[in-house]
């Protein structure tokens, strides 16, 4: 039987190219979207093999348990769980009114923290042993998020959810890690990396270039093998060496 595989955020970008690797190696994918029902459904239609479907939902509105069910009924079981799905606002502390301020920490802080942790709470309830949840991280986390201080925070408790889980469902047979990528280049990004700061974002990186979703995914794809249990509670780090620990 086909391994069933829940990606968050899957419509576009880095979601969408974790959908279309796990769906090469084999597993059945759901790919949730929160709106953009046509693009979902074609990247859906798109993957290799056959059974993929779409889930929507919003992760700020307390949809989690609806996520993870709607995705158990159609796929008939779920294996593994990747957290991608997140949000990036600017707020730097010098120039936002405190109202913005506290709305970007409470937004950013739900989707990028609270939706991944309800949703492993729900998914961990229909996993077995062998399972694999695998959680989209930042290097921001480390190196700091000066405009945007909920972002980098939210991946840091991201992070740190990925170890204390890795530790406590070790003994499920459940593995627990993460991801951790620098710059991606994704249509979000098209018209800033085609800026006069596109070559400093590149020249973060030896390589002179940003990472490429299919970069993520194939990190993502590996850790959801059964030959990446011993990689439980690890953050890998993806960014081309613009930022080391």
């Amino acid at each position: 039987m086909a391994r069933r595989a829940l990606v968050t955020g899957a419509s576009r970008g880095i979601g969408a190219a974790i959908a279309h690797a796990l769906a090469e190696s084999g597993h059945q994918v759901a790919v949730h979207y929160r709106s953009g029902a046509d693009r979902a459904r074609e990247v859906a239609e798109s993957l290799p093999g056959d059974g993929h479907v779409t889930v929507q939902g919003d992760l700020g509105a307390n949809r989690a348990e609806q996520i993870v069910s709607e995705t158990v009924g159609k796929l008939g079981g779920l294996d593994v769980l990747v957290n991608n799905a997140g949000i990036y606002f600017r707020h730097p502390i010098a120039t936002t009114s405190f109202d913005e301020w506290q709305q970007a920490w409470r937004r950013t802080i739900e989707l990028n923290l609270h939706g991944p942790a309800d949703l492993t709470w729900h998914a961990v309830r229909h996993m077995s042993s062998g399972s694999r949840i695998i959680n989209i991280g930042s290097r921001g986390a480390y190196r700091g998020e000066p405009d945007a201080p909920a972002y980098g925070a939210a991946k840091a408790g991201l992070h740190a959810m990925t170890q204390s889980l890795a530790q406590s469902l070790a003994p499920q047979g459940i593995a627990v890690a993460g991801v951790a990528p620098g710059f991606v280049r994704t249509d979000m990004v098209t018209d800033l990396l085609a800026s006069p700061e596109g070559d400093a974002i590149r020249a973060q990186s030896g390589f002179d270039r940003v990472a490429e979703p299919e970069e993520v995914a194939a990190a993502v794809a590996w850790l959801a093998t059964e030959k990446a249990t011993w990689a439980s509670g690890t953050i890998i780090d993806v960014n081309g060496a613009s930022y080391l620990r």
